[in-house]
């Protein structure tokens, strides 16, 4: 069997190379740096599966294209599979797989950007740079003392949740499919919407993006929310509407804002694009305010998740080819 893994990035060798050779000899994986695309499908050359990130989109008719070249496996070394027309993917009969990693990596960077907005280290910092050592609006809040809401308690929101305890603030929750341990143990108190939006000094989310969580946070929800209210975001740009961030930076209705992920991030983040002009002008805008932080998505870029990644996205193939249940199946 084939595999070809794309977008191979130089900090992914080492565990490519380490599991490719912890193979079975049926089984060879090409390792390309290009992106997956109708440019290069000569490049399957017999392959039956493909490993790919969210830089090689897979509409219907490049899915099509690669069943018609043999192509029967697709795995996303990423959690978000929203790249992937799954449903187009199994009517032509490609299985399909994304990868998890361990939580705590992603719930370390969100416990991280708390800390940075609620201390105000993004205007300190810059006036460090010039020899300001001033003390004036520079006063932080402490985290044990405020109310944290956490939007979705799947893996990473637990893992926020196990953290946060640590410092002593209430900690309220949403799920659609509440967790009863964490309940009963006290950890969290279950809440709806809107009480989590109007009772929370800061709101943290880790929900997957789908049609039911695309943009959930809006001009009406912020208006729901707190004075000040702190917002971070380590999931996916897409569930915030971004022109209602900016409205509400501007009226001072949000109090600090903290972001990994961008809405239209694709073709910025990642690359350099040191001497390029972008065509992203709410990111340029929110990015100047002394109270936003955005970090270019590397919530992720530990180096146990990014083995965990290389690991599953070949191991995912390579079980599904062998017919075994594989848990990250879509």
């Amino acid at each position: 069997m084939i595999i070809n893994m794309y977008e191979l990035r130089d900090d992914e060798r080492p565990a490519f190379d380490r599991v490719c050779a912890e193979l079975p000899g049926e089984v060879t994986v090409r390792g390309i740096t290009e992106h997956l695309s109708a440019a290069n499908l000569d490049g399957l050359d017999g392959a039956e599966g493909v490993v790919i990130v969210n830089k090689s989109p897979l509409d219907a008719d490049l899915l099509a294209r690669l069943r018609d070249r043999g192509v029967r496996y697709v795995a996303t070394r990423s959690i978000g599979f929203n790249h992937i027309d799954v449903e187009a993917a199994h009517a032509l009969g490609i299985r399909v797989c994304n990868t998890t990693y361990p939580p705590y990596g992603v719930a370390e960077f969100a416990v991280m950007l708390m800390l940075i907005a609620l201390r105000k280290y993004k205007p300190a910092m810059w006036r460090q740079q010039v020899n300001d050592y001033s003390l004036a609006g520079l006063q932080g809040r402490e985290l044990r003392c405020l109310t944290v809401g956490v939007m979705g308690t799947g893996r990473i929101g637990r893992a926020v949740i196990e953290y946060l305890s640590g410092f002593g603030c209430e900690i309220l929750a949403y799920d659609p499919f509440p967790a009863e341990d964490l309940e009963t143990s006290g950890a969290v108190r279950y809440v709806g919407l809107d009480e989590l939006y109007a009772s929370s000094d800061l709101i943290t989310m880790h929900m997957p993006l789908m049609d039911a969580t695309r943009q959930i946070i809006d001009a009406g929800t912020i208006a729901k929310m707190r004075d000040g209210v702190v917002l971070v975001n380590v999931s996916r740009g897409e569930l915030m509407d971004v022109e209602a961030l900016v409205e509400g930076i501007e009226t001072e209705k949000i109090g600090a804002l903290a972001m990994d992920v961008f809405a239209e991030e694709d073709g910025i983040y990642h690359v350099n694009r040191t001497h390029d002009i972008l065509a992203n002008r709410n990111m340029a805008y929110l990015r100047q305010f002394p109270n936003v932080v955005l970090t270019q998505h590397i919530a992720f870029f530990t180096d146990v998740d990014v083995s965990s990644m290389v690991e599953q996205g070949i191991g995912g193939v390579v079980a599904m080819a062998a017919g075994e249940p594989w848990a990250a199946e879509l």
